[in-house]
């Protein structure tokens, strides 16, 4: 995306808001999964708008959406870690639900964006 920083994409904005809210939701999961179901949503959640940004920097249309795809892959695990922690209690539906249509939302983004950046590919 020449001459565009990815700050400019509302995508990696969404992205950036959904990490906020992983954050938040795992500060209240049990301590025993510090190093385990919550690190491994916050660093899924993190995972989007990092691949949004460095896809962005890349020179090549191609490179940007190898990972706009990595990000999507992400955006799918954030979810099932969700429906992991509401199945373990730790997580009301309200929340999850939240959360499963805020990273809904950012796949359906990167898939418009990828699909804009095919004729350049």
């Amino acid at each position: 995306m020449v001459g565009k920083s990815y700050r400019d994409l509302d995508v990696w904005r969404k992205a950036m808001d959904l990490v906020i809210v992983c954050y938040q939701m795992t500060n209240g999961f049990p301590k025993s999964e510090i190093y385990a179901l919550s690190s491994q949503l916050r660093r899924a959640a993190v995972s989007i708008p990092a691949n949004i940004a460095e896809g962005c920097a890349r020179q090549h249309a191609k490179e940007f959406i190898q990972h706009l795809s990595i990000a999507y892959g992400s955006a799918a695990e954030v979810e099932t870690h969700v429906l992991i922690a509401e199945r373990l209690g730790y997580v009301e539906g309200d929340e999850v639900a939240g959360v499963l249509h805020k990273a809904s939302e950012i796949g359906k983004m990167l898939n418009g964006l990828r699909k804009s950046l095919k004729p350049y590919n």
